[in-house]
């Protein structure tokens, strides 16, 4: 009987359906881990599609940018009879023509000191070492012969260069036909505003138009007002600086540090402390008064650009506190990136109006 109920009992257990719960949750993990790995590619794709966008959101807007004194040139120029293609045209061919002026003036000695300033630079750094060491006490490195061992490796041997410079050469291929179709981009844009304008303003309804019709004019202002500004700077930086190192203190290859400081007022403050560390270095090779003295001179150049020249020309137009803008430029250069940081005052700007128009106006 015991024999008879214990077959029975493995009969009804082997005729009972199987538990489905273990299946069901063995489904349910296969399908979380793929809906992982797919939710990891997405979002992976996601950041690169957004990476790309950014740039290409910065390259537009650097490319309206550019255009903006090419429309104001057309504009000024129309009541003349002269049409807006041919006006935008003459600005562009003015400005290509400046900045040709410019540079043929400046390259030649600009070119000249730079050579003998890296023809210089092994025993320039031997000098600041031994000024170091005295000032320090510790012996002097062996930075200075690596670099001059590097250098005569590199003149004997030319054959190491070539992968640099083929990566540079390609670079700057692409940085020149960048501009180049940023400029073409840009003078299109000038000679012919009317349908990108409508367009833009076709996309809100027509109670909020004139609202922002009056915003783009506003934003249109404060970024002629920033390359106005940012024209200005540069070149009383330069003079500045130039005269000062050059003609009162004495400073060799004064013209190269006043061009690199000049060209480093694209970012504010930023730009202004990184330019005034080479000539800084420089001057303590030849002594540590001399160094002193043109650091002073730093110090009194960029508190005239930021006391006078910034409040009269460049914050009328822009309206940004200078502590807004300082830590401002560092946001933008963490998000954006180095072509964050030229253009990181319009970016500051447009935030800075479209939270007034959005924010700050609806509750006045």
């Amino acid at each position: 009987m015991r024999e008879q109920e214990i077959d029975r009992g493995a009969l009804s257990t082997a005729a009972r359906p199987m538990d489905p719960m273990p299946a069901r949750r063995s489904a349910r993990g296969e399908r979380a881990v793929y809906g992982a790995i797919l939710l990891g590619a997405v979002l992976v794709i996601a950041g690169l599609v957004a990476e790309q966008l950014v740039s290409l959101i910065l390259v537009t807007m650097l490319t309206i940018i550019v255009s903006l004194p090419l429309s104001v040139c057309a504009e000024r120029l129309a009541p003349l009879g002269i049409p807006r293609p041919l006006g935008a045209l003459i600005g562009l061919v003015a400005g290509l023509a400046l900045l040709a002026a410019g540079l043929a003036l400046l390259l030649p000695p600009l070119i000249e000191q730079a050579q003998k300033l890296v023809t210089d630079a092994p025993q320039l750094l031997r000098l600041a070492e031994v000024k170091l060491s005295a000032i320090t006490g510790d012996r002097p490195g062996h930075v200075a012969a690596q670099l001059q061992h590097d250098l005569t490796t590199f003149v004997r041997d030319p054959s190491g260069l070539l992968g640099p410079i083929t990566t540079v050469g390609a670079s700057v291929a692409s940085i020149v036909g960048g501009v180049v179709i940023g400029l073409i981009t840009a003078y299109y844009i000038a000679a012919q505003s009317e349908p990108l304008t409508n367009g833009l303003l076709s996309l809100f309804s027509s109670g909020t138009r004139p609202g922002a019709a009056a915003t783009l004019t506003r934003i249109r202002a404060a970024w002629l007002g920033w390359l106005r500004g940012l024209a200005i700077s540069m070149v009383l930086i330069g003079v500045m600086l130039y005269v000062a190192l050059g003609l009162i203190v004495g400073l060799p290859f004064a013209l190269v540090f006043a061009v690199l400081s000049a060209c480093a007022e694209v970012v504010p403050y930023l730009g202004a402390l990184a330019s005034g560390i080479p000539p800084v270095a420089y001057a303590l090779t030849i002594s540590p008064s001399k160094a002193v003295v043109v650091l002073i001179v730093y110090i009194l150049v960029h508190q005239v650009e930021a006391n006078v020249i910034g409040p009269l020309v460049m914050a009328r137009a822009v309206r940004l506190h200078p502590a807004v803008i300082a830590v401002g430029v560092v946001a933008v250069g963490e998000v954006f990136g180095l072509l964050g940081l030229i253009i990181a005052v319009p970016i500051l700007s447009l935030i800075a109006i479209l939270v007034d128009v959005l924010w700050i106006a609806p509750r006045t």
